[in-house]
């Protein structure tokens, strides 16, 4: 957490502060600062007016016309954001519920408010003008061609695959453990085992649990989620849960349906 849901809550709320100018920029904490200086970031961004907020995966982006760099701001597990001292998202899965301003990373201050980073493990980051060409294909705009070039020839486990931001931007370990669930396919199955009516089925599942839980509210509301935890069983079948580490992730899984 956050994964691409939470991120697009981010992006919806970001919009607050579009037609804002920059007149001040707190960046306190330089481990925060991905390739910049606090000094370059102020020098490239103040008085600069957010035109737009975009996001490309889980990166969420901030741009600002008039020639000057965009902003890339990531949230790693625990980071949230705050607009006006209004978040976001008031707490996330597996996150501190503490409300803590001495978390405070970054943040933008404007002639009235202020848009923040509030990130207790310092997971996430700012960048100027981030490679966004370094990305996957967004995870929501993911089709069966999308995907199957991002499988193609892969030898690894299917589930680390897909958490390869390189591949497909936007998933984490709870939206891939549901839909691996709903398409019926084993997290630990080769990348490149996949038929094509696998592909087609899996491709389907990832926009249709990505349009289902961005309603529900976000990436912990799936079928599968009250059940990840030892001696959980499949909310499907009732057989118990697998529960591996697959792409450096704990994942948890049903042995008797997703083959």
């Amino acid at each position: 957490m956050p994964e691409i849901l939470e991120i697009e809550i981010y992006r919806r709320f970001a919009e607050n502060v579009i037609g804002r100018t920059i007149r001040r920029v707190e960046a306190p904490d330089s481990w925060y600062l991905k390739g910049c200086t606090a000094d370059a970031v102020t020098d490239a961004i103040t008085n600069a007016t957010i035109r737009a907020s975009r996001r490309h995966g889980k990166l969420l982006l901030l741009d600002l016309g008039d020639q000057r760099p965009t902003l890339g701001l990531r949230f790693g597990m625990t980071g949230r954001l705050i607009v006006d001292d209004d978040a976001a998202i008031d707490v996330l899965e597996y996150s501190s519920d503490r409300n803590d301003p001495a978390w405070d990373r970054f943040a933008l201050v404007f002639d009235h408010g202020k848009l923040t980073m509030r990130d207790p493990r310092r997971l996430g980051g700012v960048e100027l003008d981030p490679d966004e060409a370094a990305l996957g294909i967004d995870a929501w705009r993911l089709d069966e061609k999308g995907l199957s070039n991002a499988l193609a020839e892969g030898r690894g486990a299917l589930k680390a695959r897909l958490l390869d931001q390189k591949r497909v931007a936007g998933l984490g370990n709870l939206l891939t453990d549901e839909i691996l669930w709903r398409a019926g396919i084993a997290p630990t199955r080769a990348a490149g085992s996949l038929s094509r009516d696998e592909i087609h089925q899996l491709a389907r599942q990832v926009r249709e649990v990505l349009d289902e839980l961005d309603s529900r509210g976000g990436s912990h509301r799936g079928d599968l989620h009250d059940e990840r935890h030892a001696a959980g069983v499949c909310p499907l079948d009732g057989f118990d849960l697998s529960r591996d580490k697959v792409g450096g992730r704990t994942t948890y899984w049903c042995p008797k349906h997703q083959l």
